[in-house]
């Protein structure tokens, strides 16, 4: 269980300020007169506490309040390129940002969460004493900011005003954490007191690159305080470690929906999307997938894409599942992102009148370029290793790609043209009606299946398996995604699965408005299903026909076969959705794609249970389903060989 408040307050204990007069007197002092006149109109009184201490720990040489108007965001804009941490490129309003060699993804091995004596946390979270945390807190972080200005701003995780919303303050010494905070988030400065009011809570989030220098990397931190619902972060300048609205804030959010919020709310790593059905029926997509495993793509093949990464949600009074997204904006890999796949998001990248941030990539010429781009890539020019030139390599030998593996674009989601804008920022949330889970798996499971019912769907989000990313330092090789997010949960792993189970299985819906559940999987190869040919059983706008046959099951339009594993899709329907994206199926591919390799599919089962029982206390539901399946499966297998076909599923 989860306790708010509880130990000490790092900010209060390290930076010493106790109450509304202290604050006072310090922003008296520390603040000028313009800057002094913006924050008194905050009047929650724990906010400006908090906002004190983090002066008295990092004491900057200035503060800037940004309220959110076009003056103050500009003048972050401009702080940030004095400052270098932007360069300008040939477009209007493209910057391009470079992180440290050593600081170009998550620093999984030094991002830690702050717990008290005896918590129960995630088997798969790391985790420090909190007498350990203000130990670091008091070495590394008074002064931190000498030299630099603090910038504090006042943001909504979602539209002002929903269900799930909370409000966030992010401070930074850095230029490009607030830049992009603009374009990601919604800045609530003049709504920040009333929506603590309504939440009865907010984030708070402190983060200085210090002087940004590969010898400080070693050094930096991710700190997560569960308890006091805020952020540390030091010494790195990389969005995913910084910008703690991200992924530090909703490490939070899961927490406070698993343990103050179950059956009401959930937290997820997921896009949501909607896609045009017949006769212009619009249907709903949230799905969950690893970063760097095509969720932006999935999001950007709807109709009427509202997010690519994460979202809250909730079930309204009419039984029907509501999401929002968090965020206002994208930070998407730029890896591979190409008309053909891509074409919305590469009309802005490449188009004018986007503001864009770029991180990472190579630069020739004010115009940046990118691995998988479709276009003639430059000889030389300068990436995220200095400068570059084709055949360069790094010390090791190895060829140094043009462009970082997990290198970014930060832009507003409403500049691309199939962005649901009104949608996304109607506090009411869009009516979820297709949940999807996906990984990178290249040999066992098909391109698309259904859960049979609620529990086999949380299964399915608990069986996801994915190759380590570029997003993250330090990770190697094929490992366990539950939920895609699993990196982002908090407590005890059975706490997060049960309140998993009892969202999805609510008595608040009906069974004309509970969600369906699926898998995707893009990542099927040739060699793993028995073809002469190579690479992928498939390419990325095959995308498009694996959601609208779910578009299409959902509302009851096809009928579809039923395996241990789910419900499968019949032959003549999918022929019919790829000739809407101008390709012929060929039967023996959707033979490929849809036979069952059943040992593959219980090593899967057998892998998931053996770690699963390392866990304690995992609901026996998981592996009640688990045993079914496989004791299914087995029958097939007695039936029908090791490989079953999809025609004789069919029957």
């Amino acid at each position: 269980m989860l306790e708010l408040k509880k130990g000490e307050e790092i900010l209060a204990t390290v930076g010493g300020i106790a109450n509304l007069t202290e604050a006072e007197e310090l922003f008296a002092k520390t603040l000028d007169d313009a800057n002094r006149k913006k924050l008194q109109k905050i009047t929650n009184q724990d906010a400006l506490i908090k906002i004190a201490n983090a002066i008295s720990i990092c004491t900057p040489d200035a503060v800037f309040i940004n309220t959110g108007s076009e003056e103050d965001v500009e003048w972050i804009r401009q702080y940030s390129l004095t400052k270098g941490e932007e360069k300008k490129l040939a477009k209007d309003r493209h910057t391009i940002h470079f992180d440290l060699p050593q600081d170009q993804a998550r620093l999984v091995s030094q991002t830690y969460y702050i717990i008290n004596e005896g918590e129960k946390m995630s088997s798969l979270a790391k985790s420090v004493l909190r007498t350990e945390a203000i130990d670091y807190v008091k070495q590394f972080m008074p002064g931190i900011m000498k030299g630099m200005t603090m910038i504090v701003g006042f943001y909504s995780r979602g539209p002002v005003g929903a269900e799930a919303a909370i409000p966030a303050i992010e401070i930074s010494s850095s230029g490009y954490v607030l830049h992009s905070a603009e374009l990601l988030y919604r800045n609530c400065f003049s709504d920040f007191d009333a929506e603590a009011g309504r939440t009865g809570l907010f984030y708070t989030n402190l983060h200085s690159e210090g002087k940004n220098r590969p010898e400080d990397v070693p050094n930096a931190r991710i700190f997560m305080d569960r308890s006091w619902m805020t952020t540390f972060s030091t010494f790195c300048t990389y969005a995913g470690n910084t910008l703690l609205l991200k992924k530090g804030n909703h490490r939070f959010t899961v927490d406070y929906a698993t343990y103050y919020k179950l059956e009401e709310q959930l937290s997820e790593h997921m896009f949501i999307t909607g896609m045009t059905g017949p006769n212009g029926r619009k249907t709903f997509f949230a799905g969950a997938a690893p970063s760097g495993c095509g969720k932006t793509t999935t999001a950007m093949a709807g109709t009427d894409f509202v997010g690519d990464d994460l979202a809250q949600f909730w079930i309204d009074s009419d039984g029907i599942l509501r999401a929002i997204n968090p965020e206002k904006g994208i930070f998407g890999i730029v890896e591979d992102v190409n008309r053909e796949g891509d074409p919305y998001l590469m009309d802005c990248l490449r188009g004018d009148g986007t503001e864009v941030i770029w991180s990472n990539v190579l630069v020739k010429d004010g115009v940046p370029y990118w691995v998988g781009n479709g276009e003639e890539a430059p000889k030389r020019g300068v990436n995220f290793q200095g400068e570059w030139f084709q055949g360069k390599t790094d010390e090791a030998g190895n060829p140094v790609p043009m462009s970082h593996k997990n290198s970014r674009c930060t832009l507003l989601a409403s500049a691309i043209a199939n962005h649901a804008t009104e949608l996304a920022e109607d506090p009411a949330g869009v009516p979820v009606k297709v949940i999807t889970y996906s990984g990178r798996d290249a040999d066992t499971m098909p391109p698309v299946w259904v859960a049979r019912n609620a529990d086999d769907g949380v299964v399915i989000g608990a069986s996801i398996v994915s190759k380590a990313t570029a997003t993250e330092v330090g990770a190697t090789g094929v490992r366990r995604q539950p939920w895609a997010n699993a990196p982002f949960i908090p407590g005890a792993l059975a706490d997060y699965m049960q309140a998993q189970f009892t969202f999805f299985n609510s008595s608040k819906f009906s069974e004309k408005t509970r969600p369906i559940m699926a898998g995707l999987n893009y990542f099927l190869t040739h060699e793993n299903r028995g073809s002469e040919g190579s690479g992928l059983l498939g390419e990325k706008k095959d995308v498009k026909v694996w959601l609208g046959w779910l578009e299409l099951f959902a509302h009851g339009d096809v009928e579809a076969i039923e395996t241990p594993v789910g419900f499968l899709p019949r032959y003549d329907d999918l022929v019919t959705l790829f000739r809407t994206i101008d390709k012929d199926y060929p039967k023996p591919l959707y033979d490929m794609q849809f036979a069952l390799y059943v040992d593959k599919i219980l090593e899967r089962i057998e892998l998931q249970k053996e770690a699963y029982s390392k866990e304690a206390d995992i609901p026996a539901r998981l592996f009640d389903i688990y045993g079914r399946q496989k004791k299914e499966l087995q029958v097939l297998k007695e039936k029908f060989g090791a490989v079953v076909a999809i025609d004789d599923l069919a029957g």
